[in-house]
């Protein structure tokens, strides 16, 4: 579901960790509705229950009010593979840790990233996507 067919979050969630999913790494970002900034952290480099115990860690040490996670489409807005495992995760992140999460397109993200010469594309980008995010409230 992207952004715009979700509702609006509510005002009292102000905290948010947001994620660039990957089949290897998955980039991390924090961020807060006051500043409408994001910081990145570190990148998580593990796949499969690794992936989600060293994000239940993550949720633990910043206790966000909601996730936000980024979701990639074709430049014409049509999904492909990775749309769905992003999807897919964002599911699984709501199954787990019972919060609220938002799916947000994520095109051009790392290319974003990338040209902005991040030491560390992953991380970056879900900054980026946490931006877009947190520009979009109210």
């Amino acid at each position: 579901m992207s952004l715009a067919a979700m509702p609006p979050p509510a005002a009292g969630l102000q905290t948010f960790l947001a994620f660039d999913f990957g089949l290897k790494r998955t980039g991390v970002a924090s961020g807060n509705r006051l500043t409408r900034t994001a910081t990145p952290q570190a990148t998580i480099a593990a796949t499969g229950d690794a992936r989600f115990t060293a994000i239940a860690s993550r949720l633990k040490e910043w206790q966000p009010d909601a996730l936000v996670v980024g979701v990639p489409f074709h430049p014409d807005g049509a999904s492909h593979e990775n749309t769905v495992r992003a999807q897919k995760f964002a599911r699984q992140l709501r199954g787990r840790f019972g919060l609220q999460v938002f799916e947000v397109d994520e095109r051009y993200s790392t290319t974003e990233a990338l040209s902005a010469g991040a030491a560390d594309a992953d991380a970056a980008s879900a900054c980026i996507i946490l931006e877009q995010f947190l520009r979009s409230l109210p």
